[in-house]
């Protein structure tokens, strides 16, 4: 069953503090007081063990200072667009998969950071997914096809892209988290526009399907076997009359993820941790249709990243 997102109240944490601290103290001699109680509390309150785990992609325009003053003010609308184009494409081409989410909770579980944001989903299958989808879409932009003469205004776009796997809770109308944390400073460290991994997603993926490799080989009923797909809360019934773009009843490399490589290529130090960062490369097909006029059909083949190991 799908853990919900922890969430701090401010008023609880607020409560505490007022009954085994004090807001400001002044007295002649300075004492550092015993905080035993106060941490005793406070921990029992957030249990941060208890706090859930769940998959981060950040998703960044490569160089979106060097754009014109002018260009700039429009890409902004342009990735809004863009984004909600991959939400509507995850909706309809992944209908098992991403059955518990909304237009509504795809945009509410966003963090936009001006030149792209971070999504939050419940694991690195969904975030997988919605990278192939937006990887679609950017190169729909980038060949003239999605707001031709907005694409000659503004230029071609180059995105980069982490996911992690790491703890998130929400607090004040925020999220916040080691997930987060940890995938802006991928995201910072990456100037070769790839698609960088953590190791808590390598090992998401290495436990579910045996290793990333195996995404170009699995069907939907794998797909339904991960551990999170085969609980009660998802309904199985809807695979009787959906299908999914990506992932086939049958092996096939035609379509969906035709190819799939994984390499480790170095370790970045997140305040006392070290991470292991992978470097994912995907080359996904798809076969698109114009939604004001159906007769309009195309197949696409994209890369998700590259092949670049120079370290991080």
């Amino acid at each position: 069953m799908t853990k919900p997102i922890k969430i701090l109240d401010h008023k609880k944490i607020r409560s505490i503090l007022h009954q085994y601290d004090q807001r400001v103290i002044f007295e002649k001699t300075n004492i550092i007081p015993q905080e035993c109680e106060l941490y005793k509390h406070l921990k029992e309150y957030v249990e941060f063990r208890k706090i859930s785990s769940k998959a981060v992609l950040g998703i960044d325009i490569y160089q979106y200072s060097s754009y014109g003053e002018f260009e700039q003010t429009l890409i902004p609308f342009l990735f809004k667009k863009m984004l909600h184009t991959t939400i509507e494409l995850c909706l309809s081409h992944h209908p098992f998969i991403f059955q518990k989410y909304s237009r509504h909770i795809m945009e509410k579980n966003f963090i936009s950071t001006g030149d792209g944001g971070f999504l939050i989903f419940d694991n690195p299958m969904h975030a997988l997914l919605f990278a192939c989808n937006f990887a679609v879409v950017l190169r729909v932009y980038n060949a003239f096809h999605f707001f031709p003469r907005l694409r000659k205004i503004i230029g071609g776009i180059s995105i980069r892209y982490a996911m992690t796997y790491d703890k998130i809770y929400h607090y004040a109308n925020n999220f916040y988290g080691r997930a987060i944390i940890n995938n802006a400073r991928i995201l910072a460290r990456d100037n070769l526009n790839r698609c960088l991994i953590d190791q808590h997603t390598h090992t998401w993926f290495t436990t579910n399907i045996e290793g990333v490799e195996n995404l170009q080989v699995i069907t939907l009923d794998d797909v339904v076997n991960i551990f999170e797909f085969s609980q009660p809360d998802y309904d199985k019934s809807m695979l009787e009359n959906t299908d999914d773009k990506i992932f086939s009843r049958e092996p096939t490399r035609k379509e969906g993820i035709i190819n799939s490589d994984i390499l480790k290529i170095g370790m970045i130090r997140s305040k006392e941790s070290e991470l292991n960062i992978y470097n994912m490369h995907l080359q996904v097909s798809m076969k698109l249709s114009n939604d004001d006029d159906p007769s309009q059909q195309k197949v696409v083949t994209v890369s998700l990243g590259n092949l670049n190991t120079a370290g991080i």
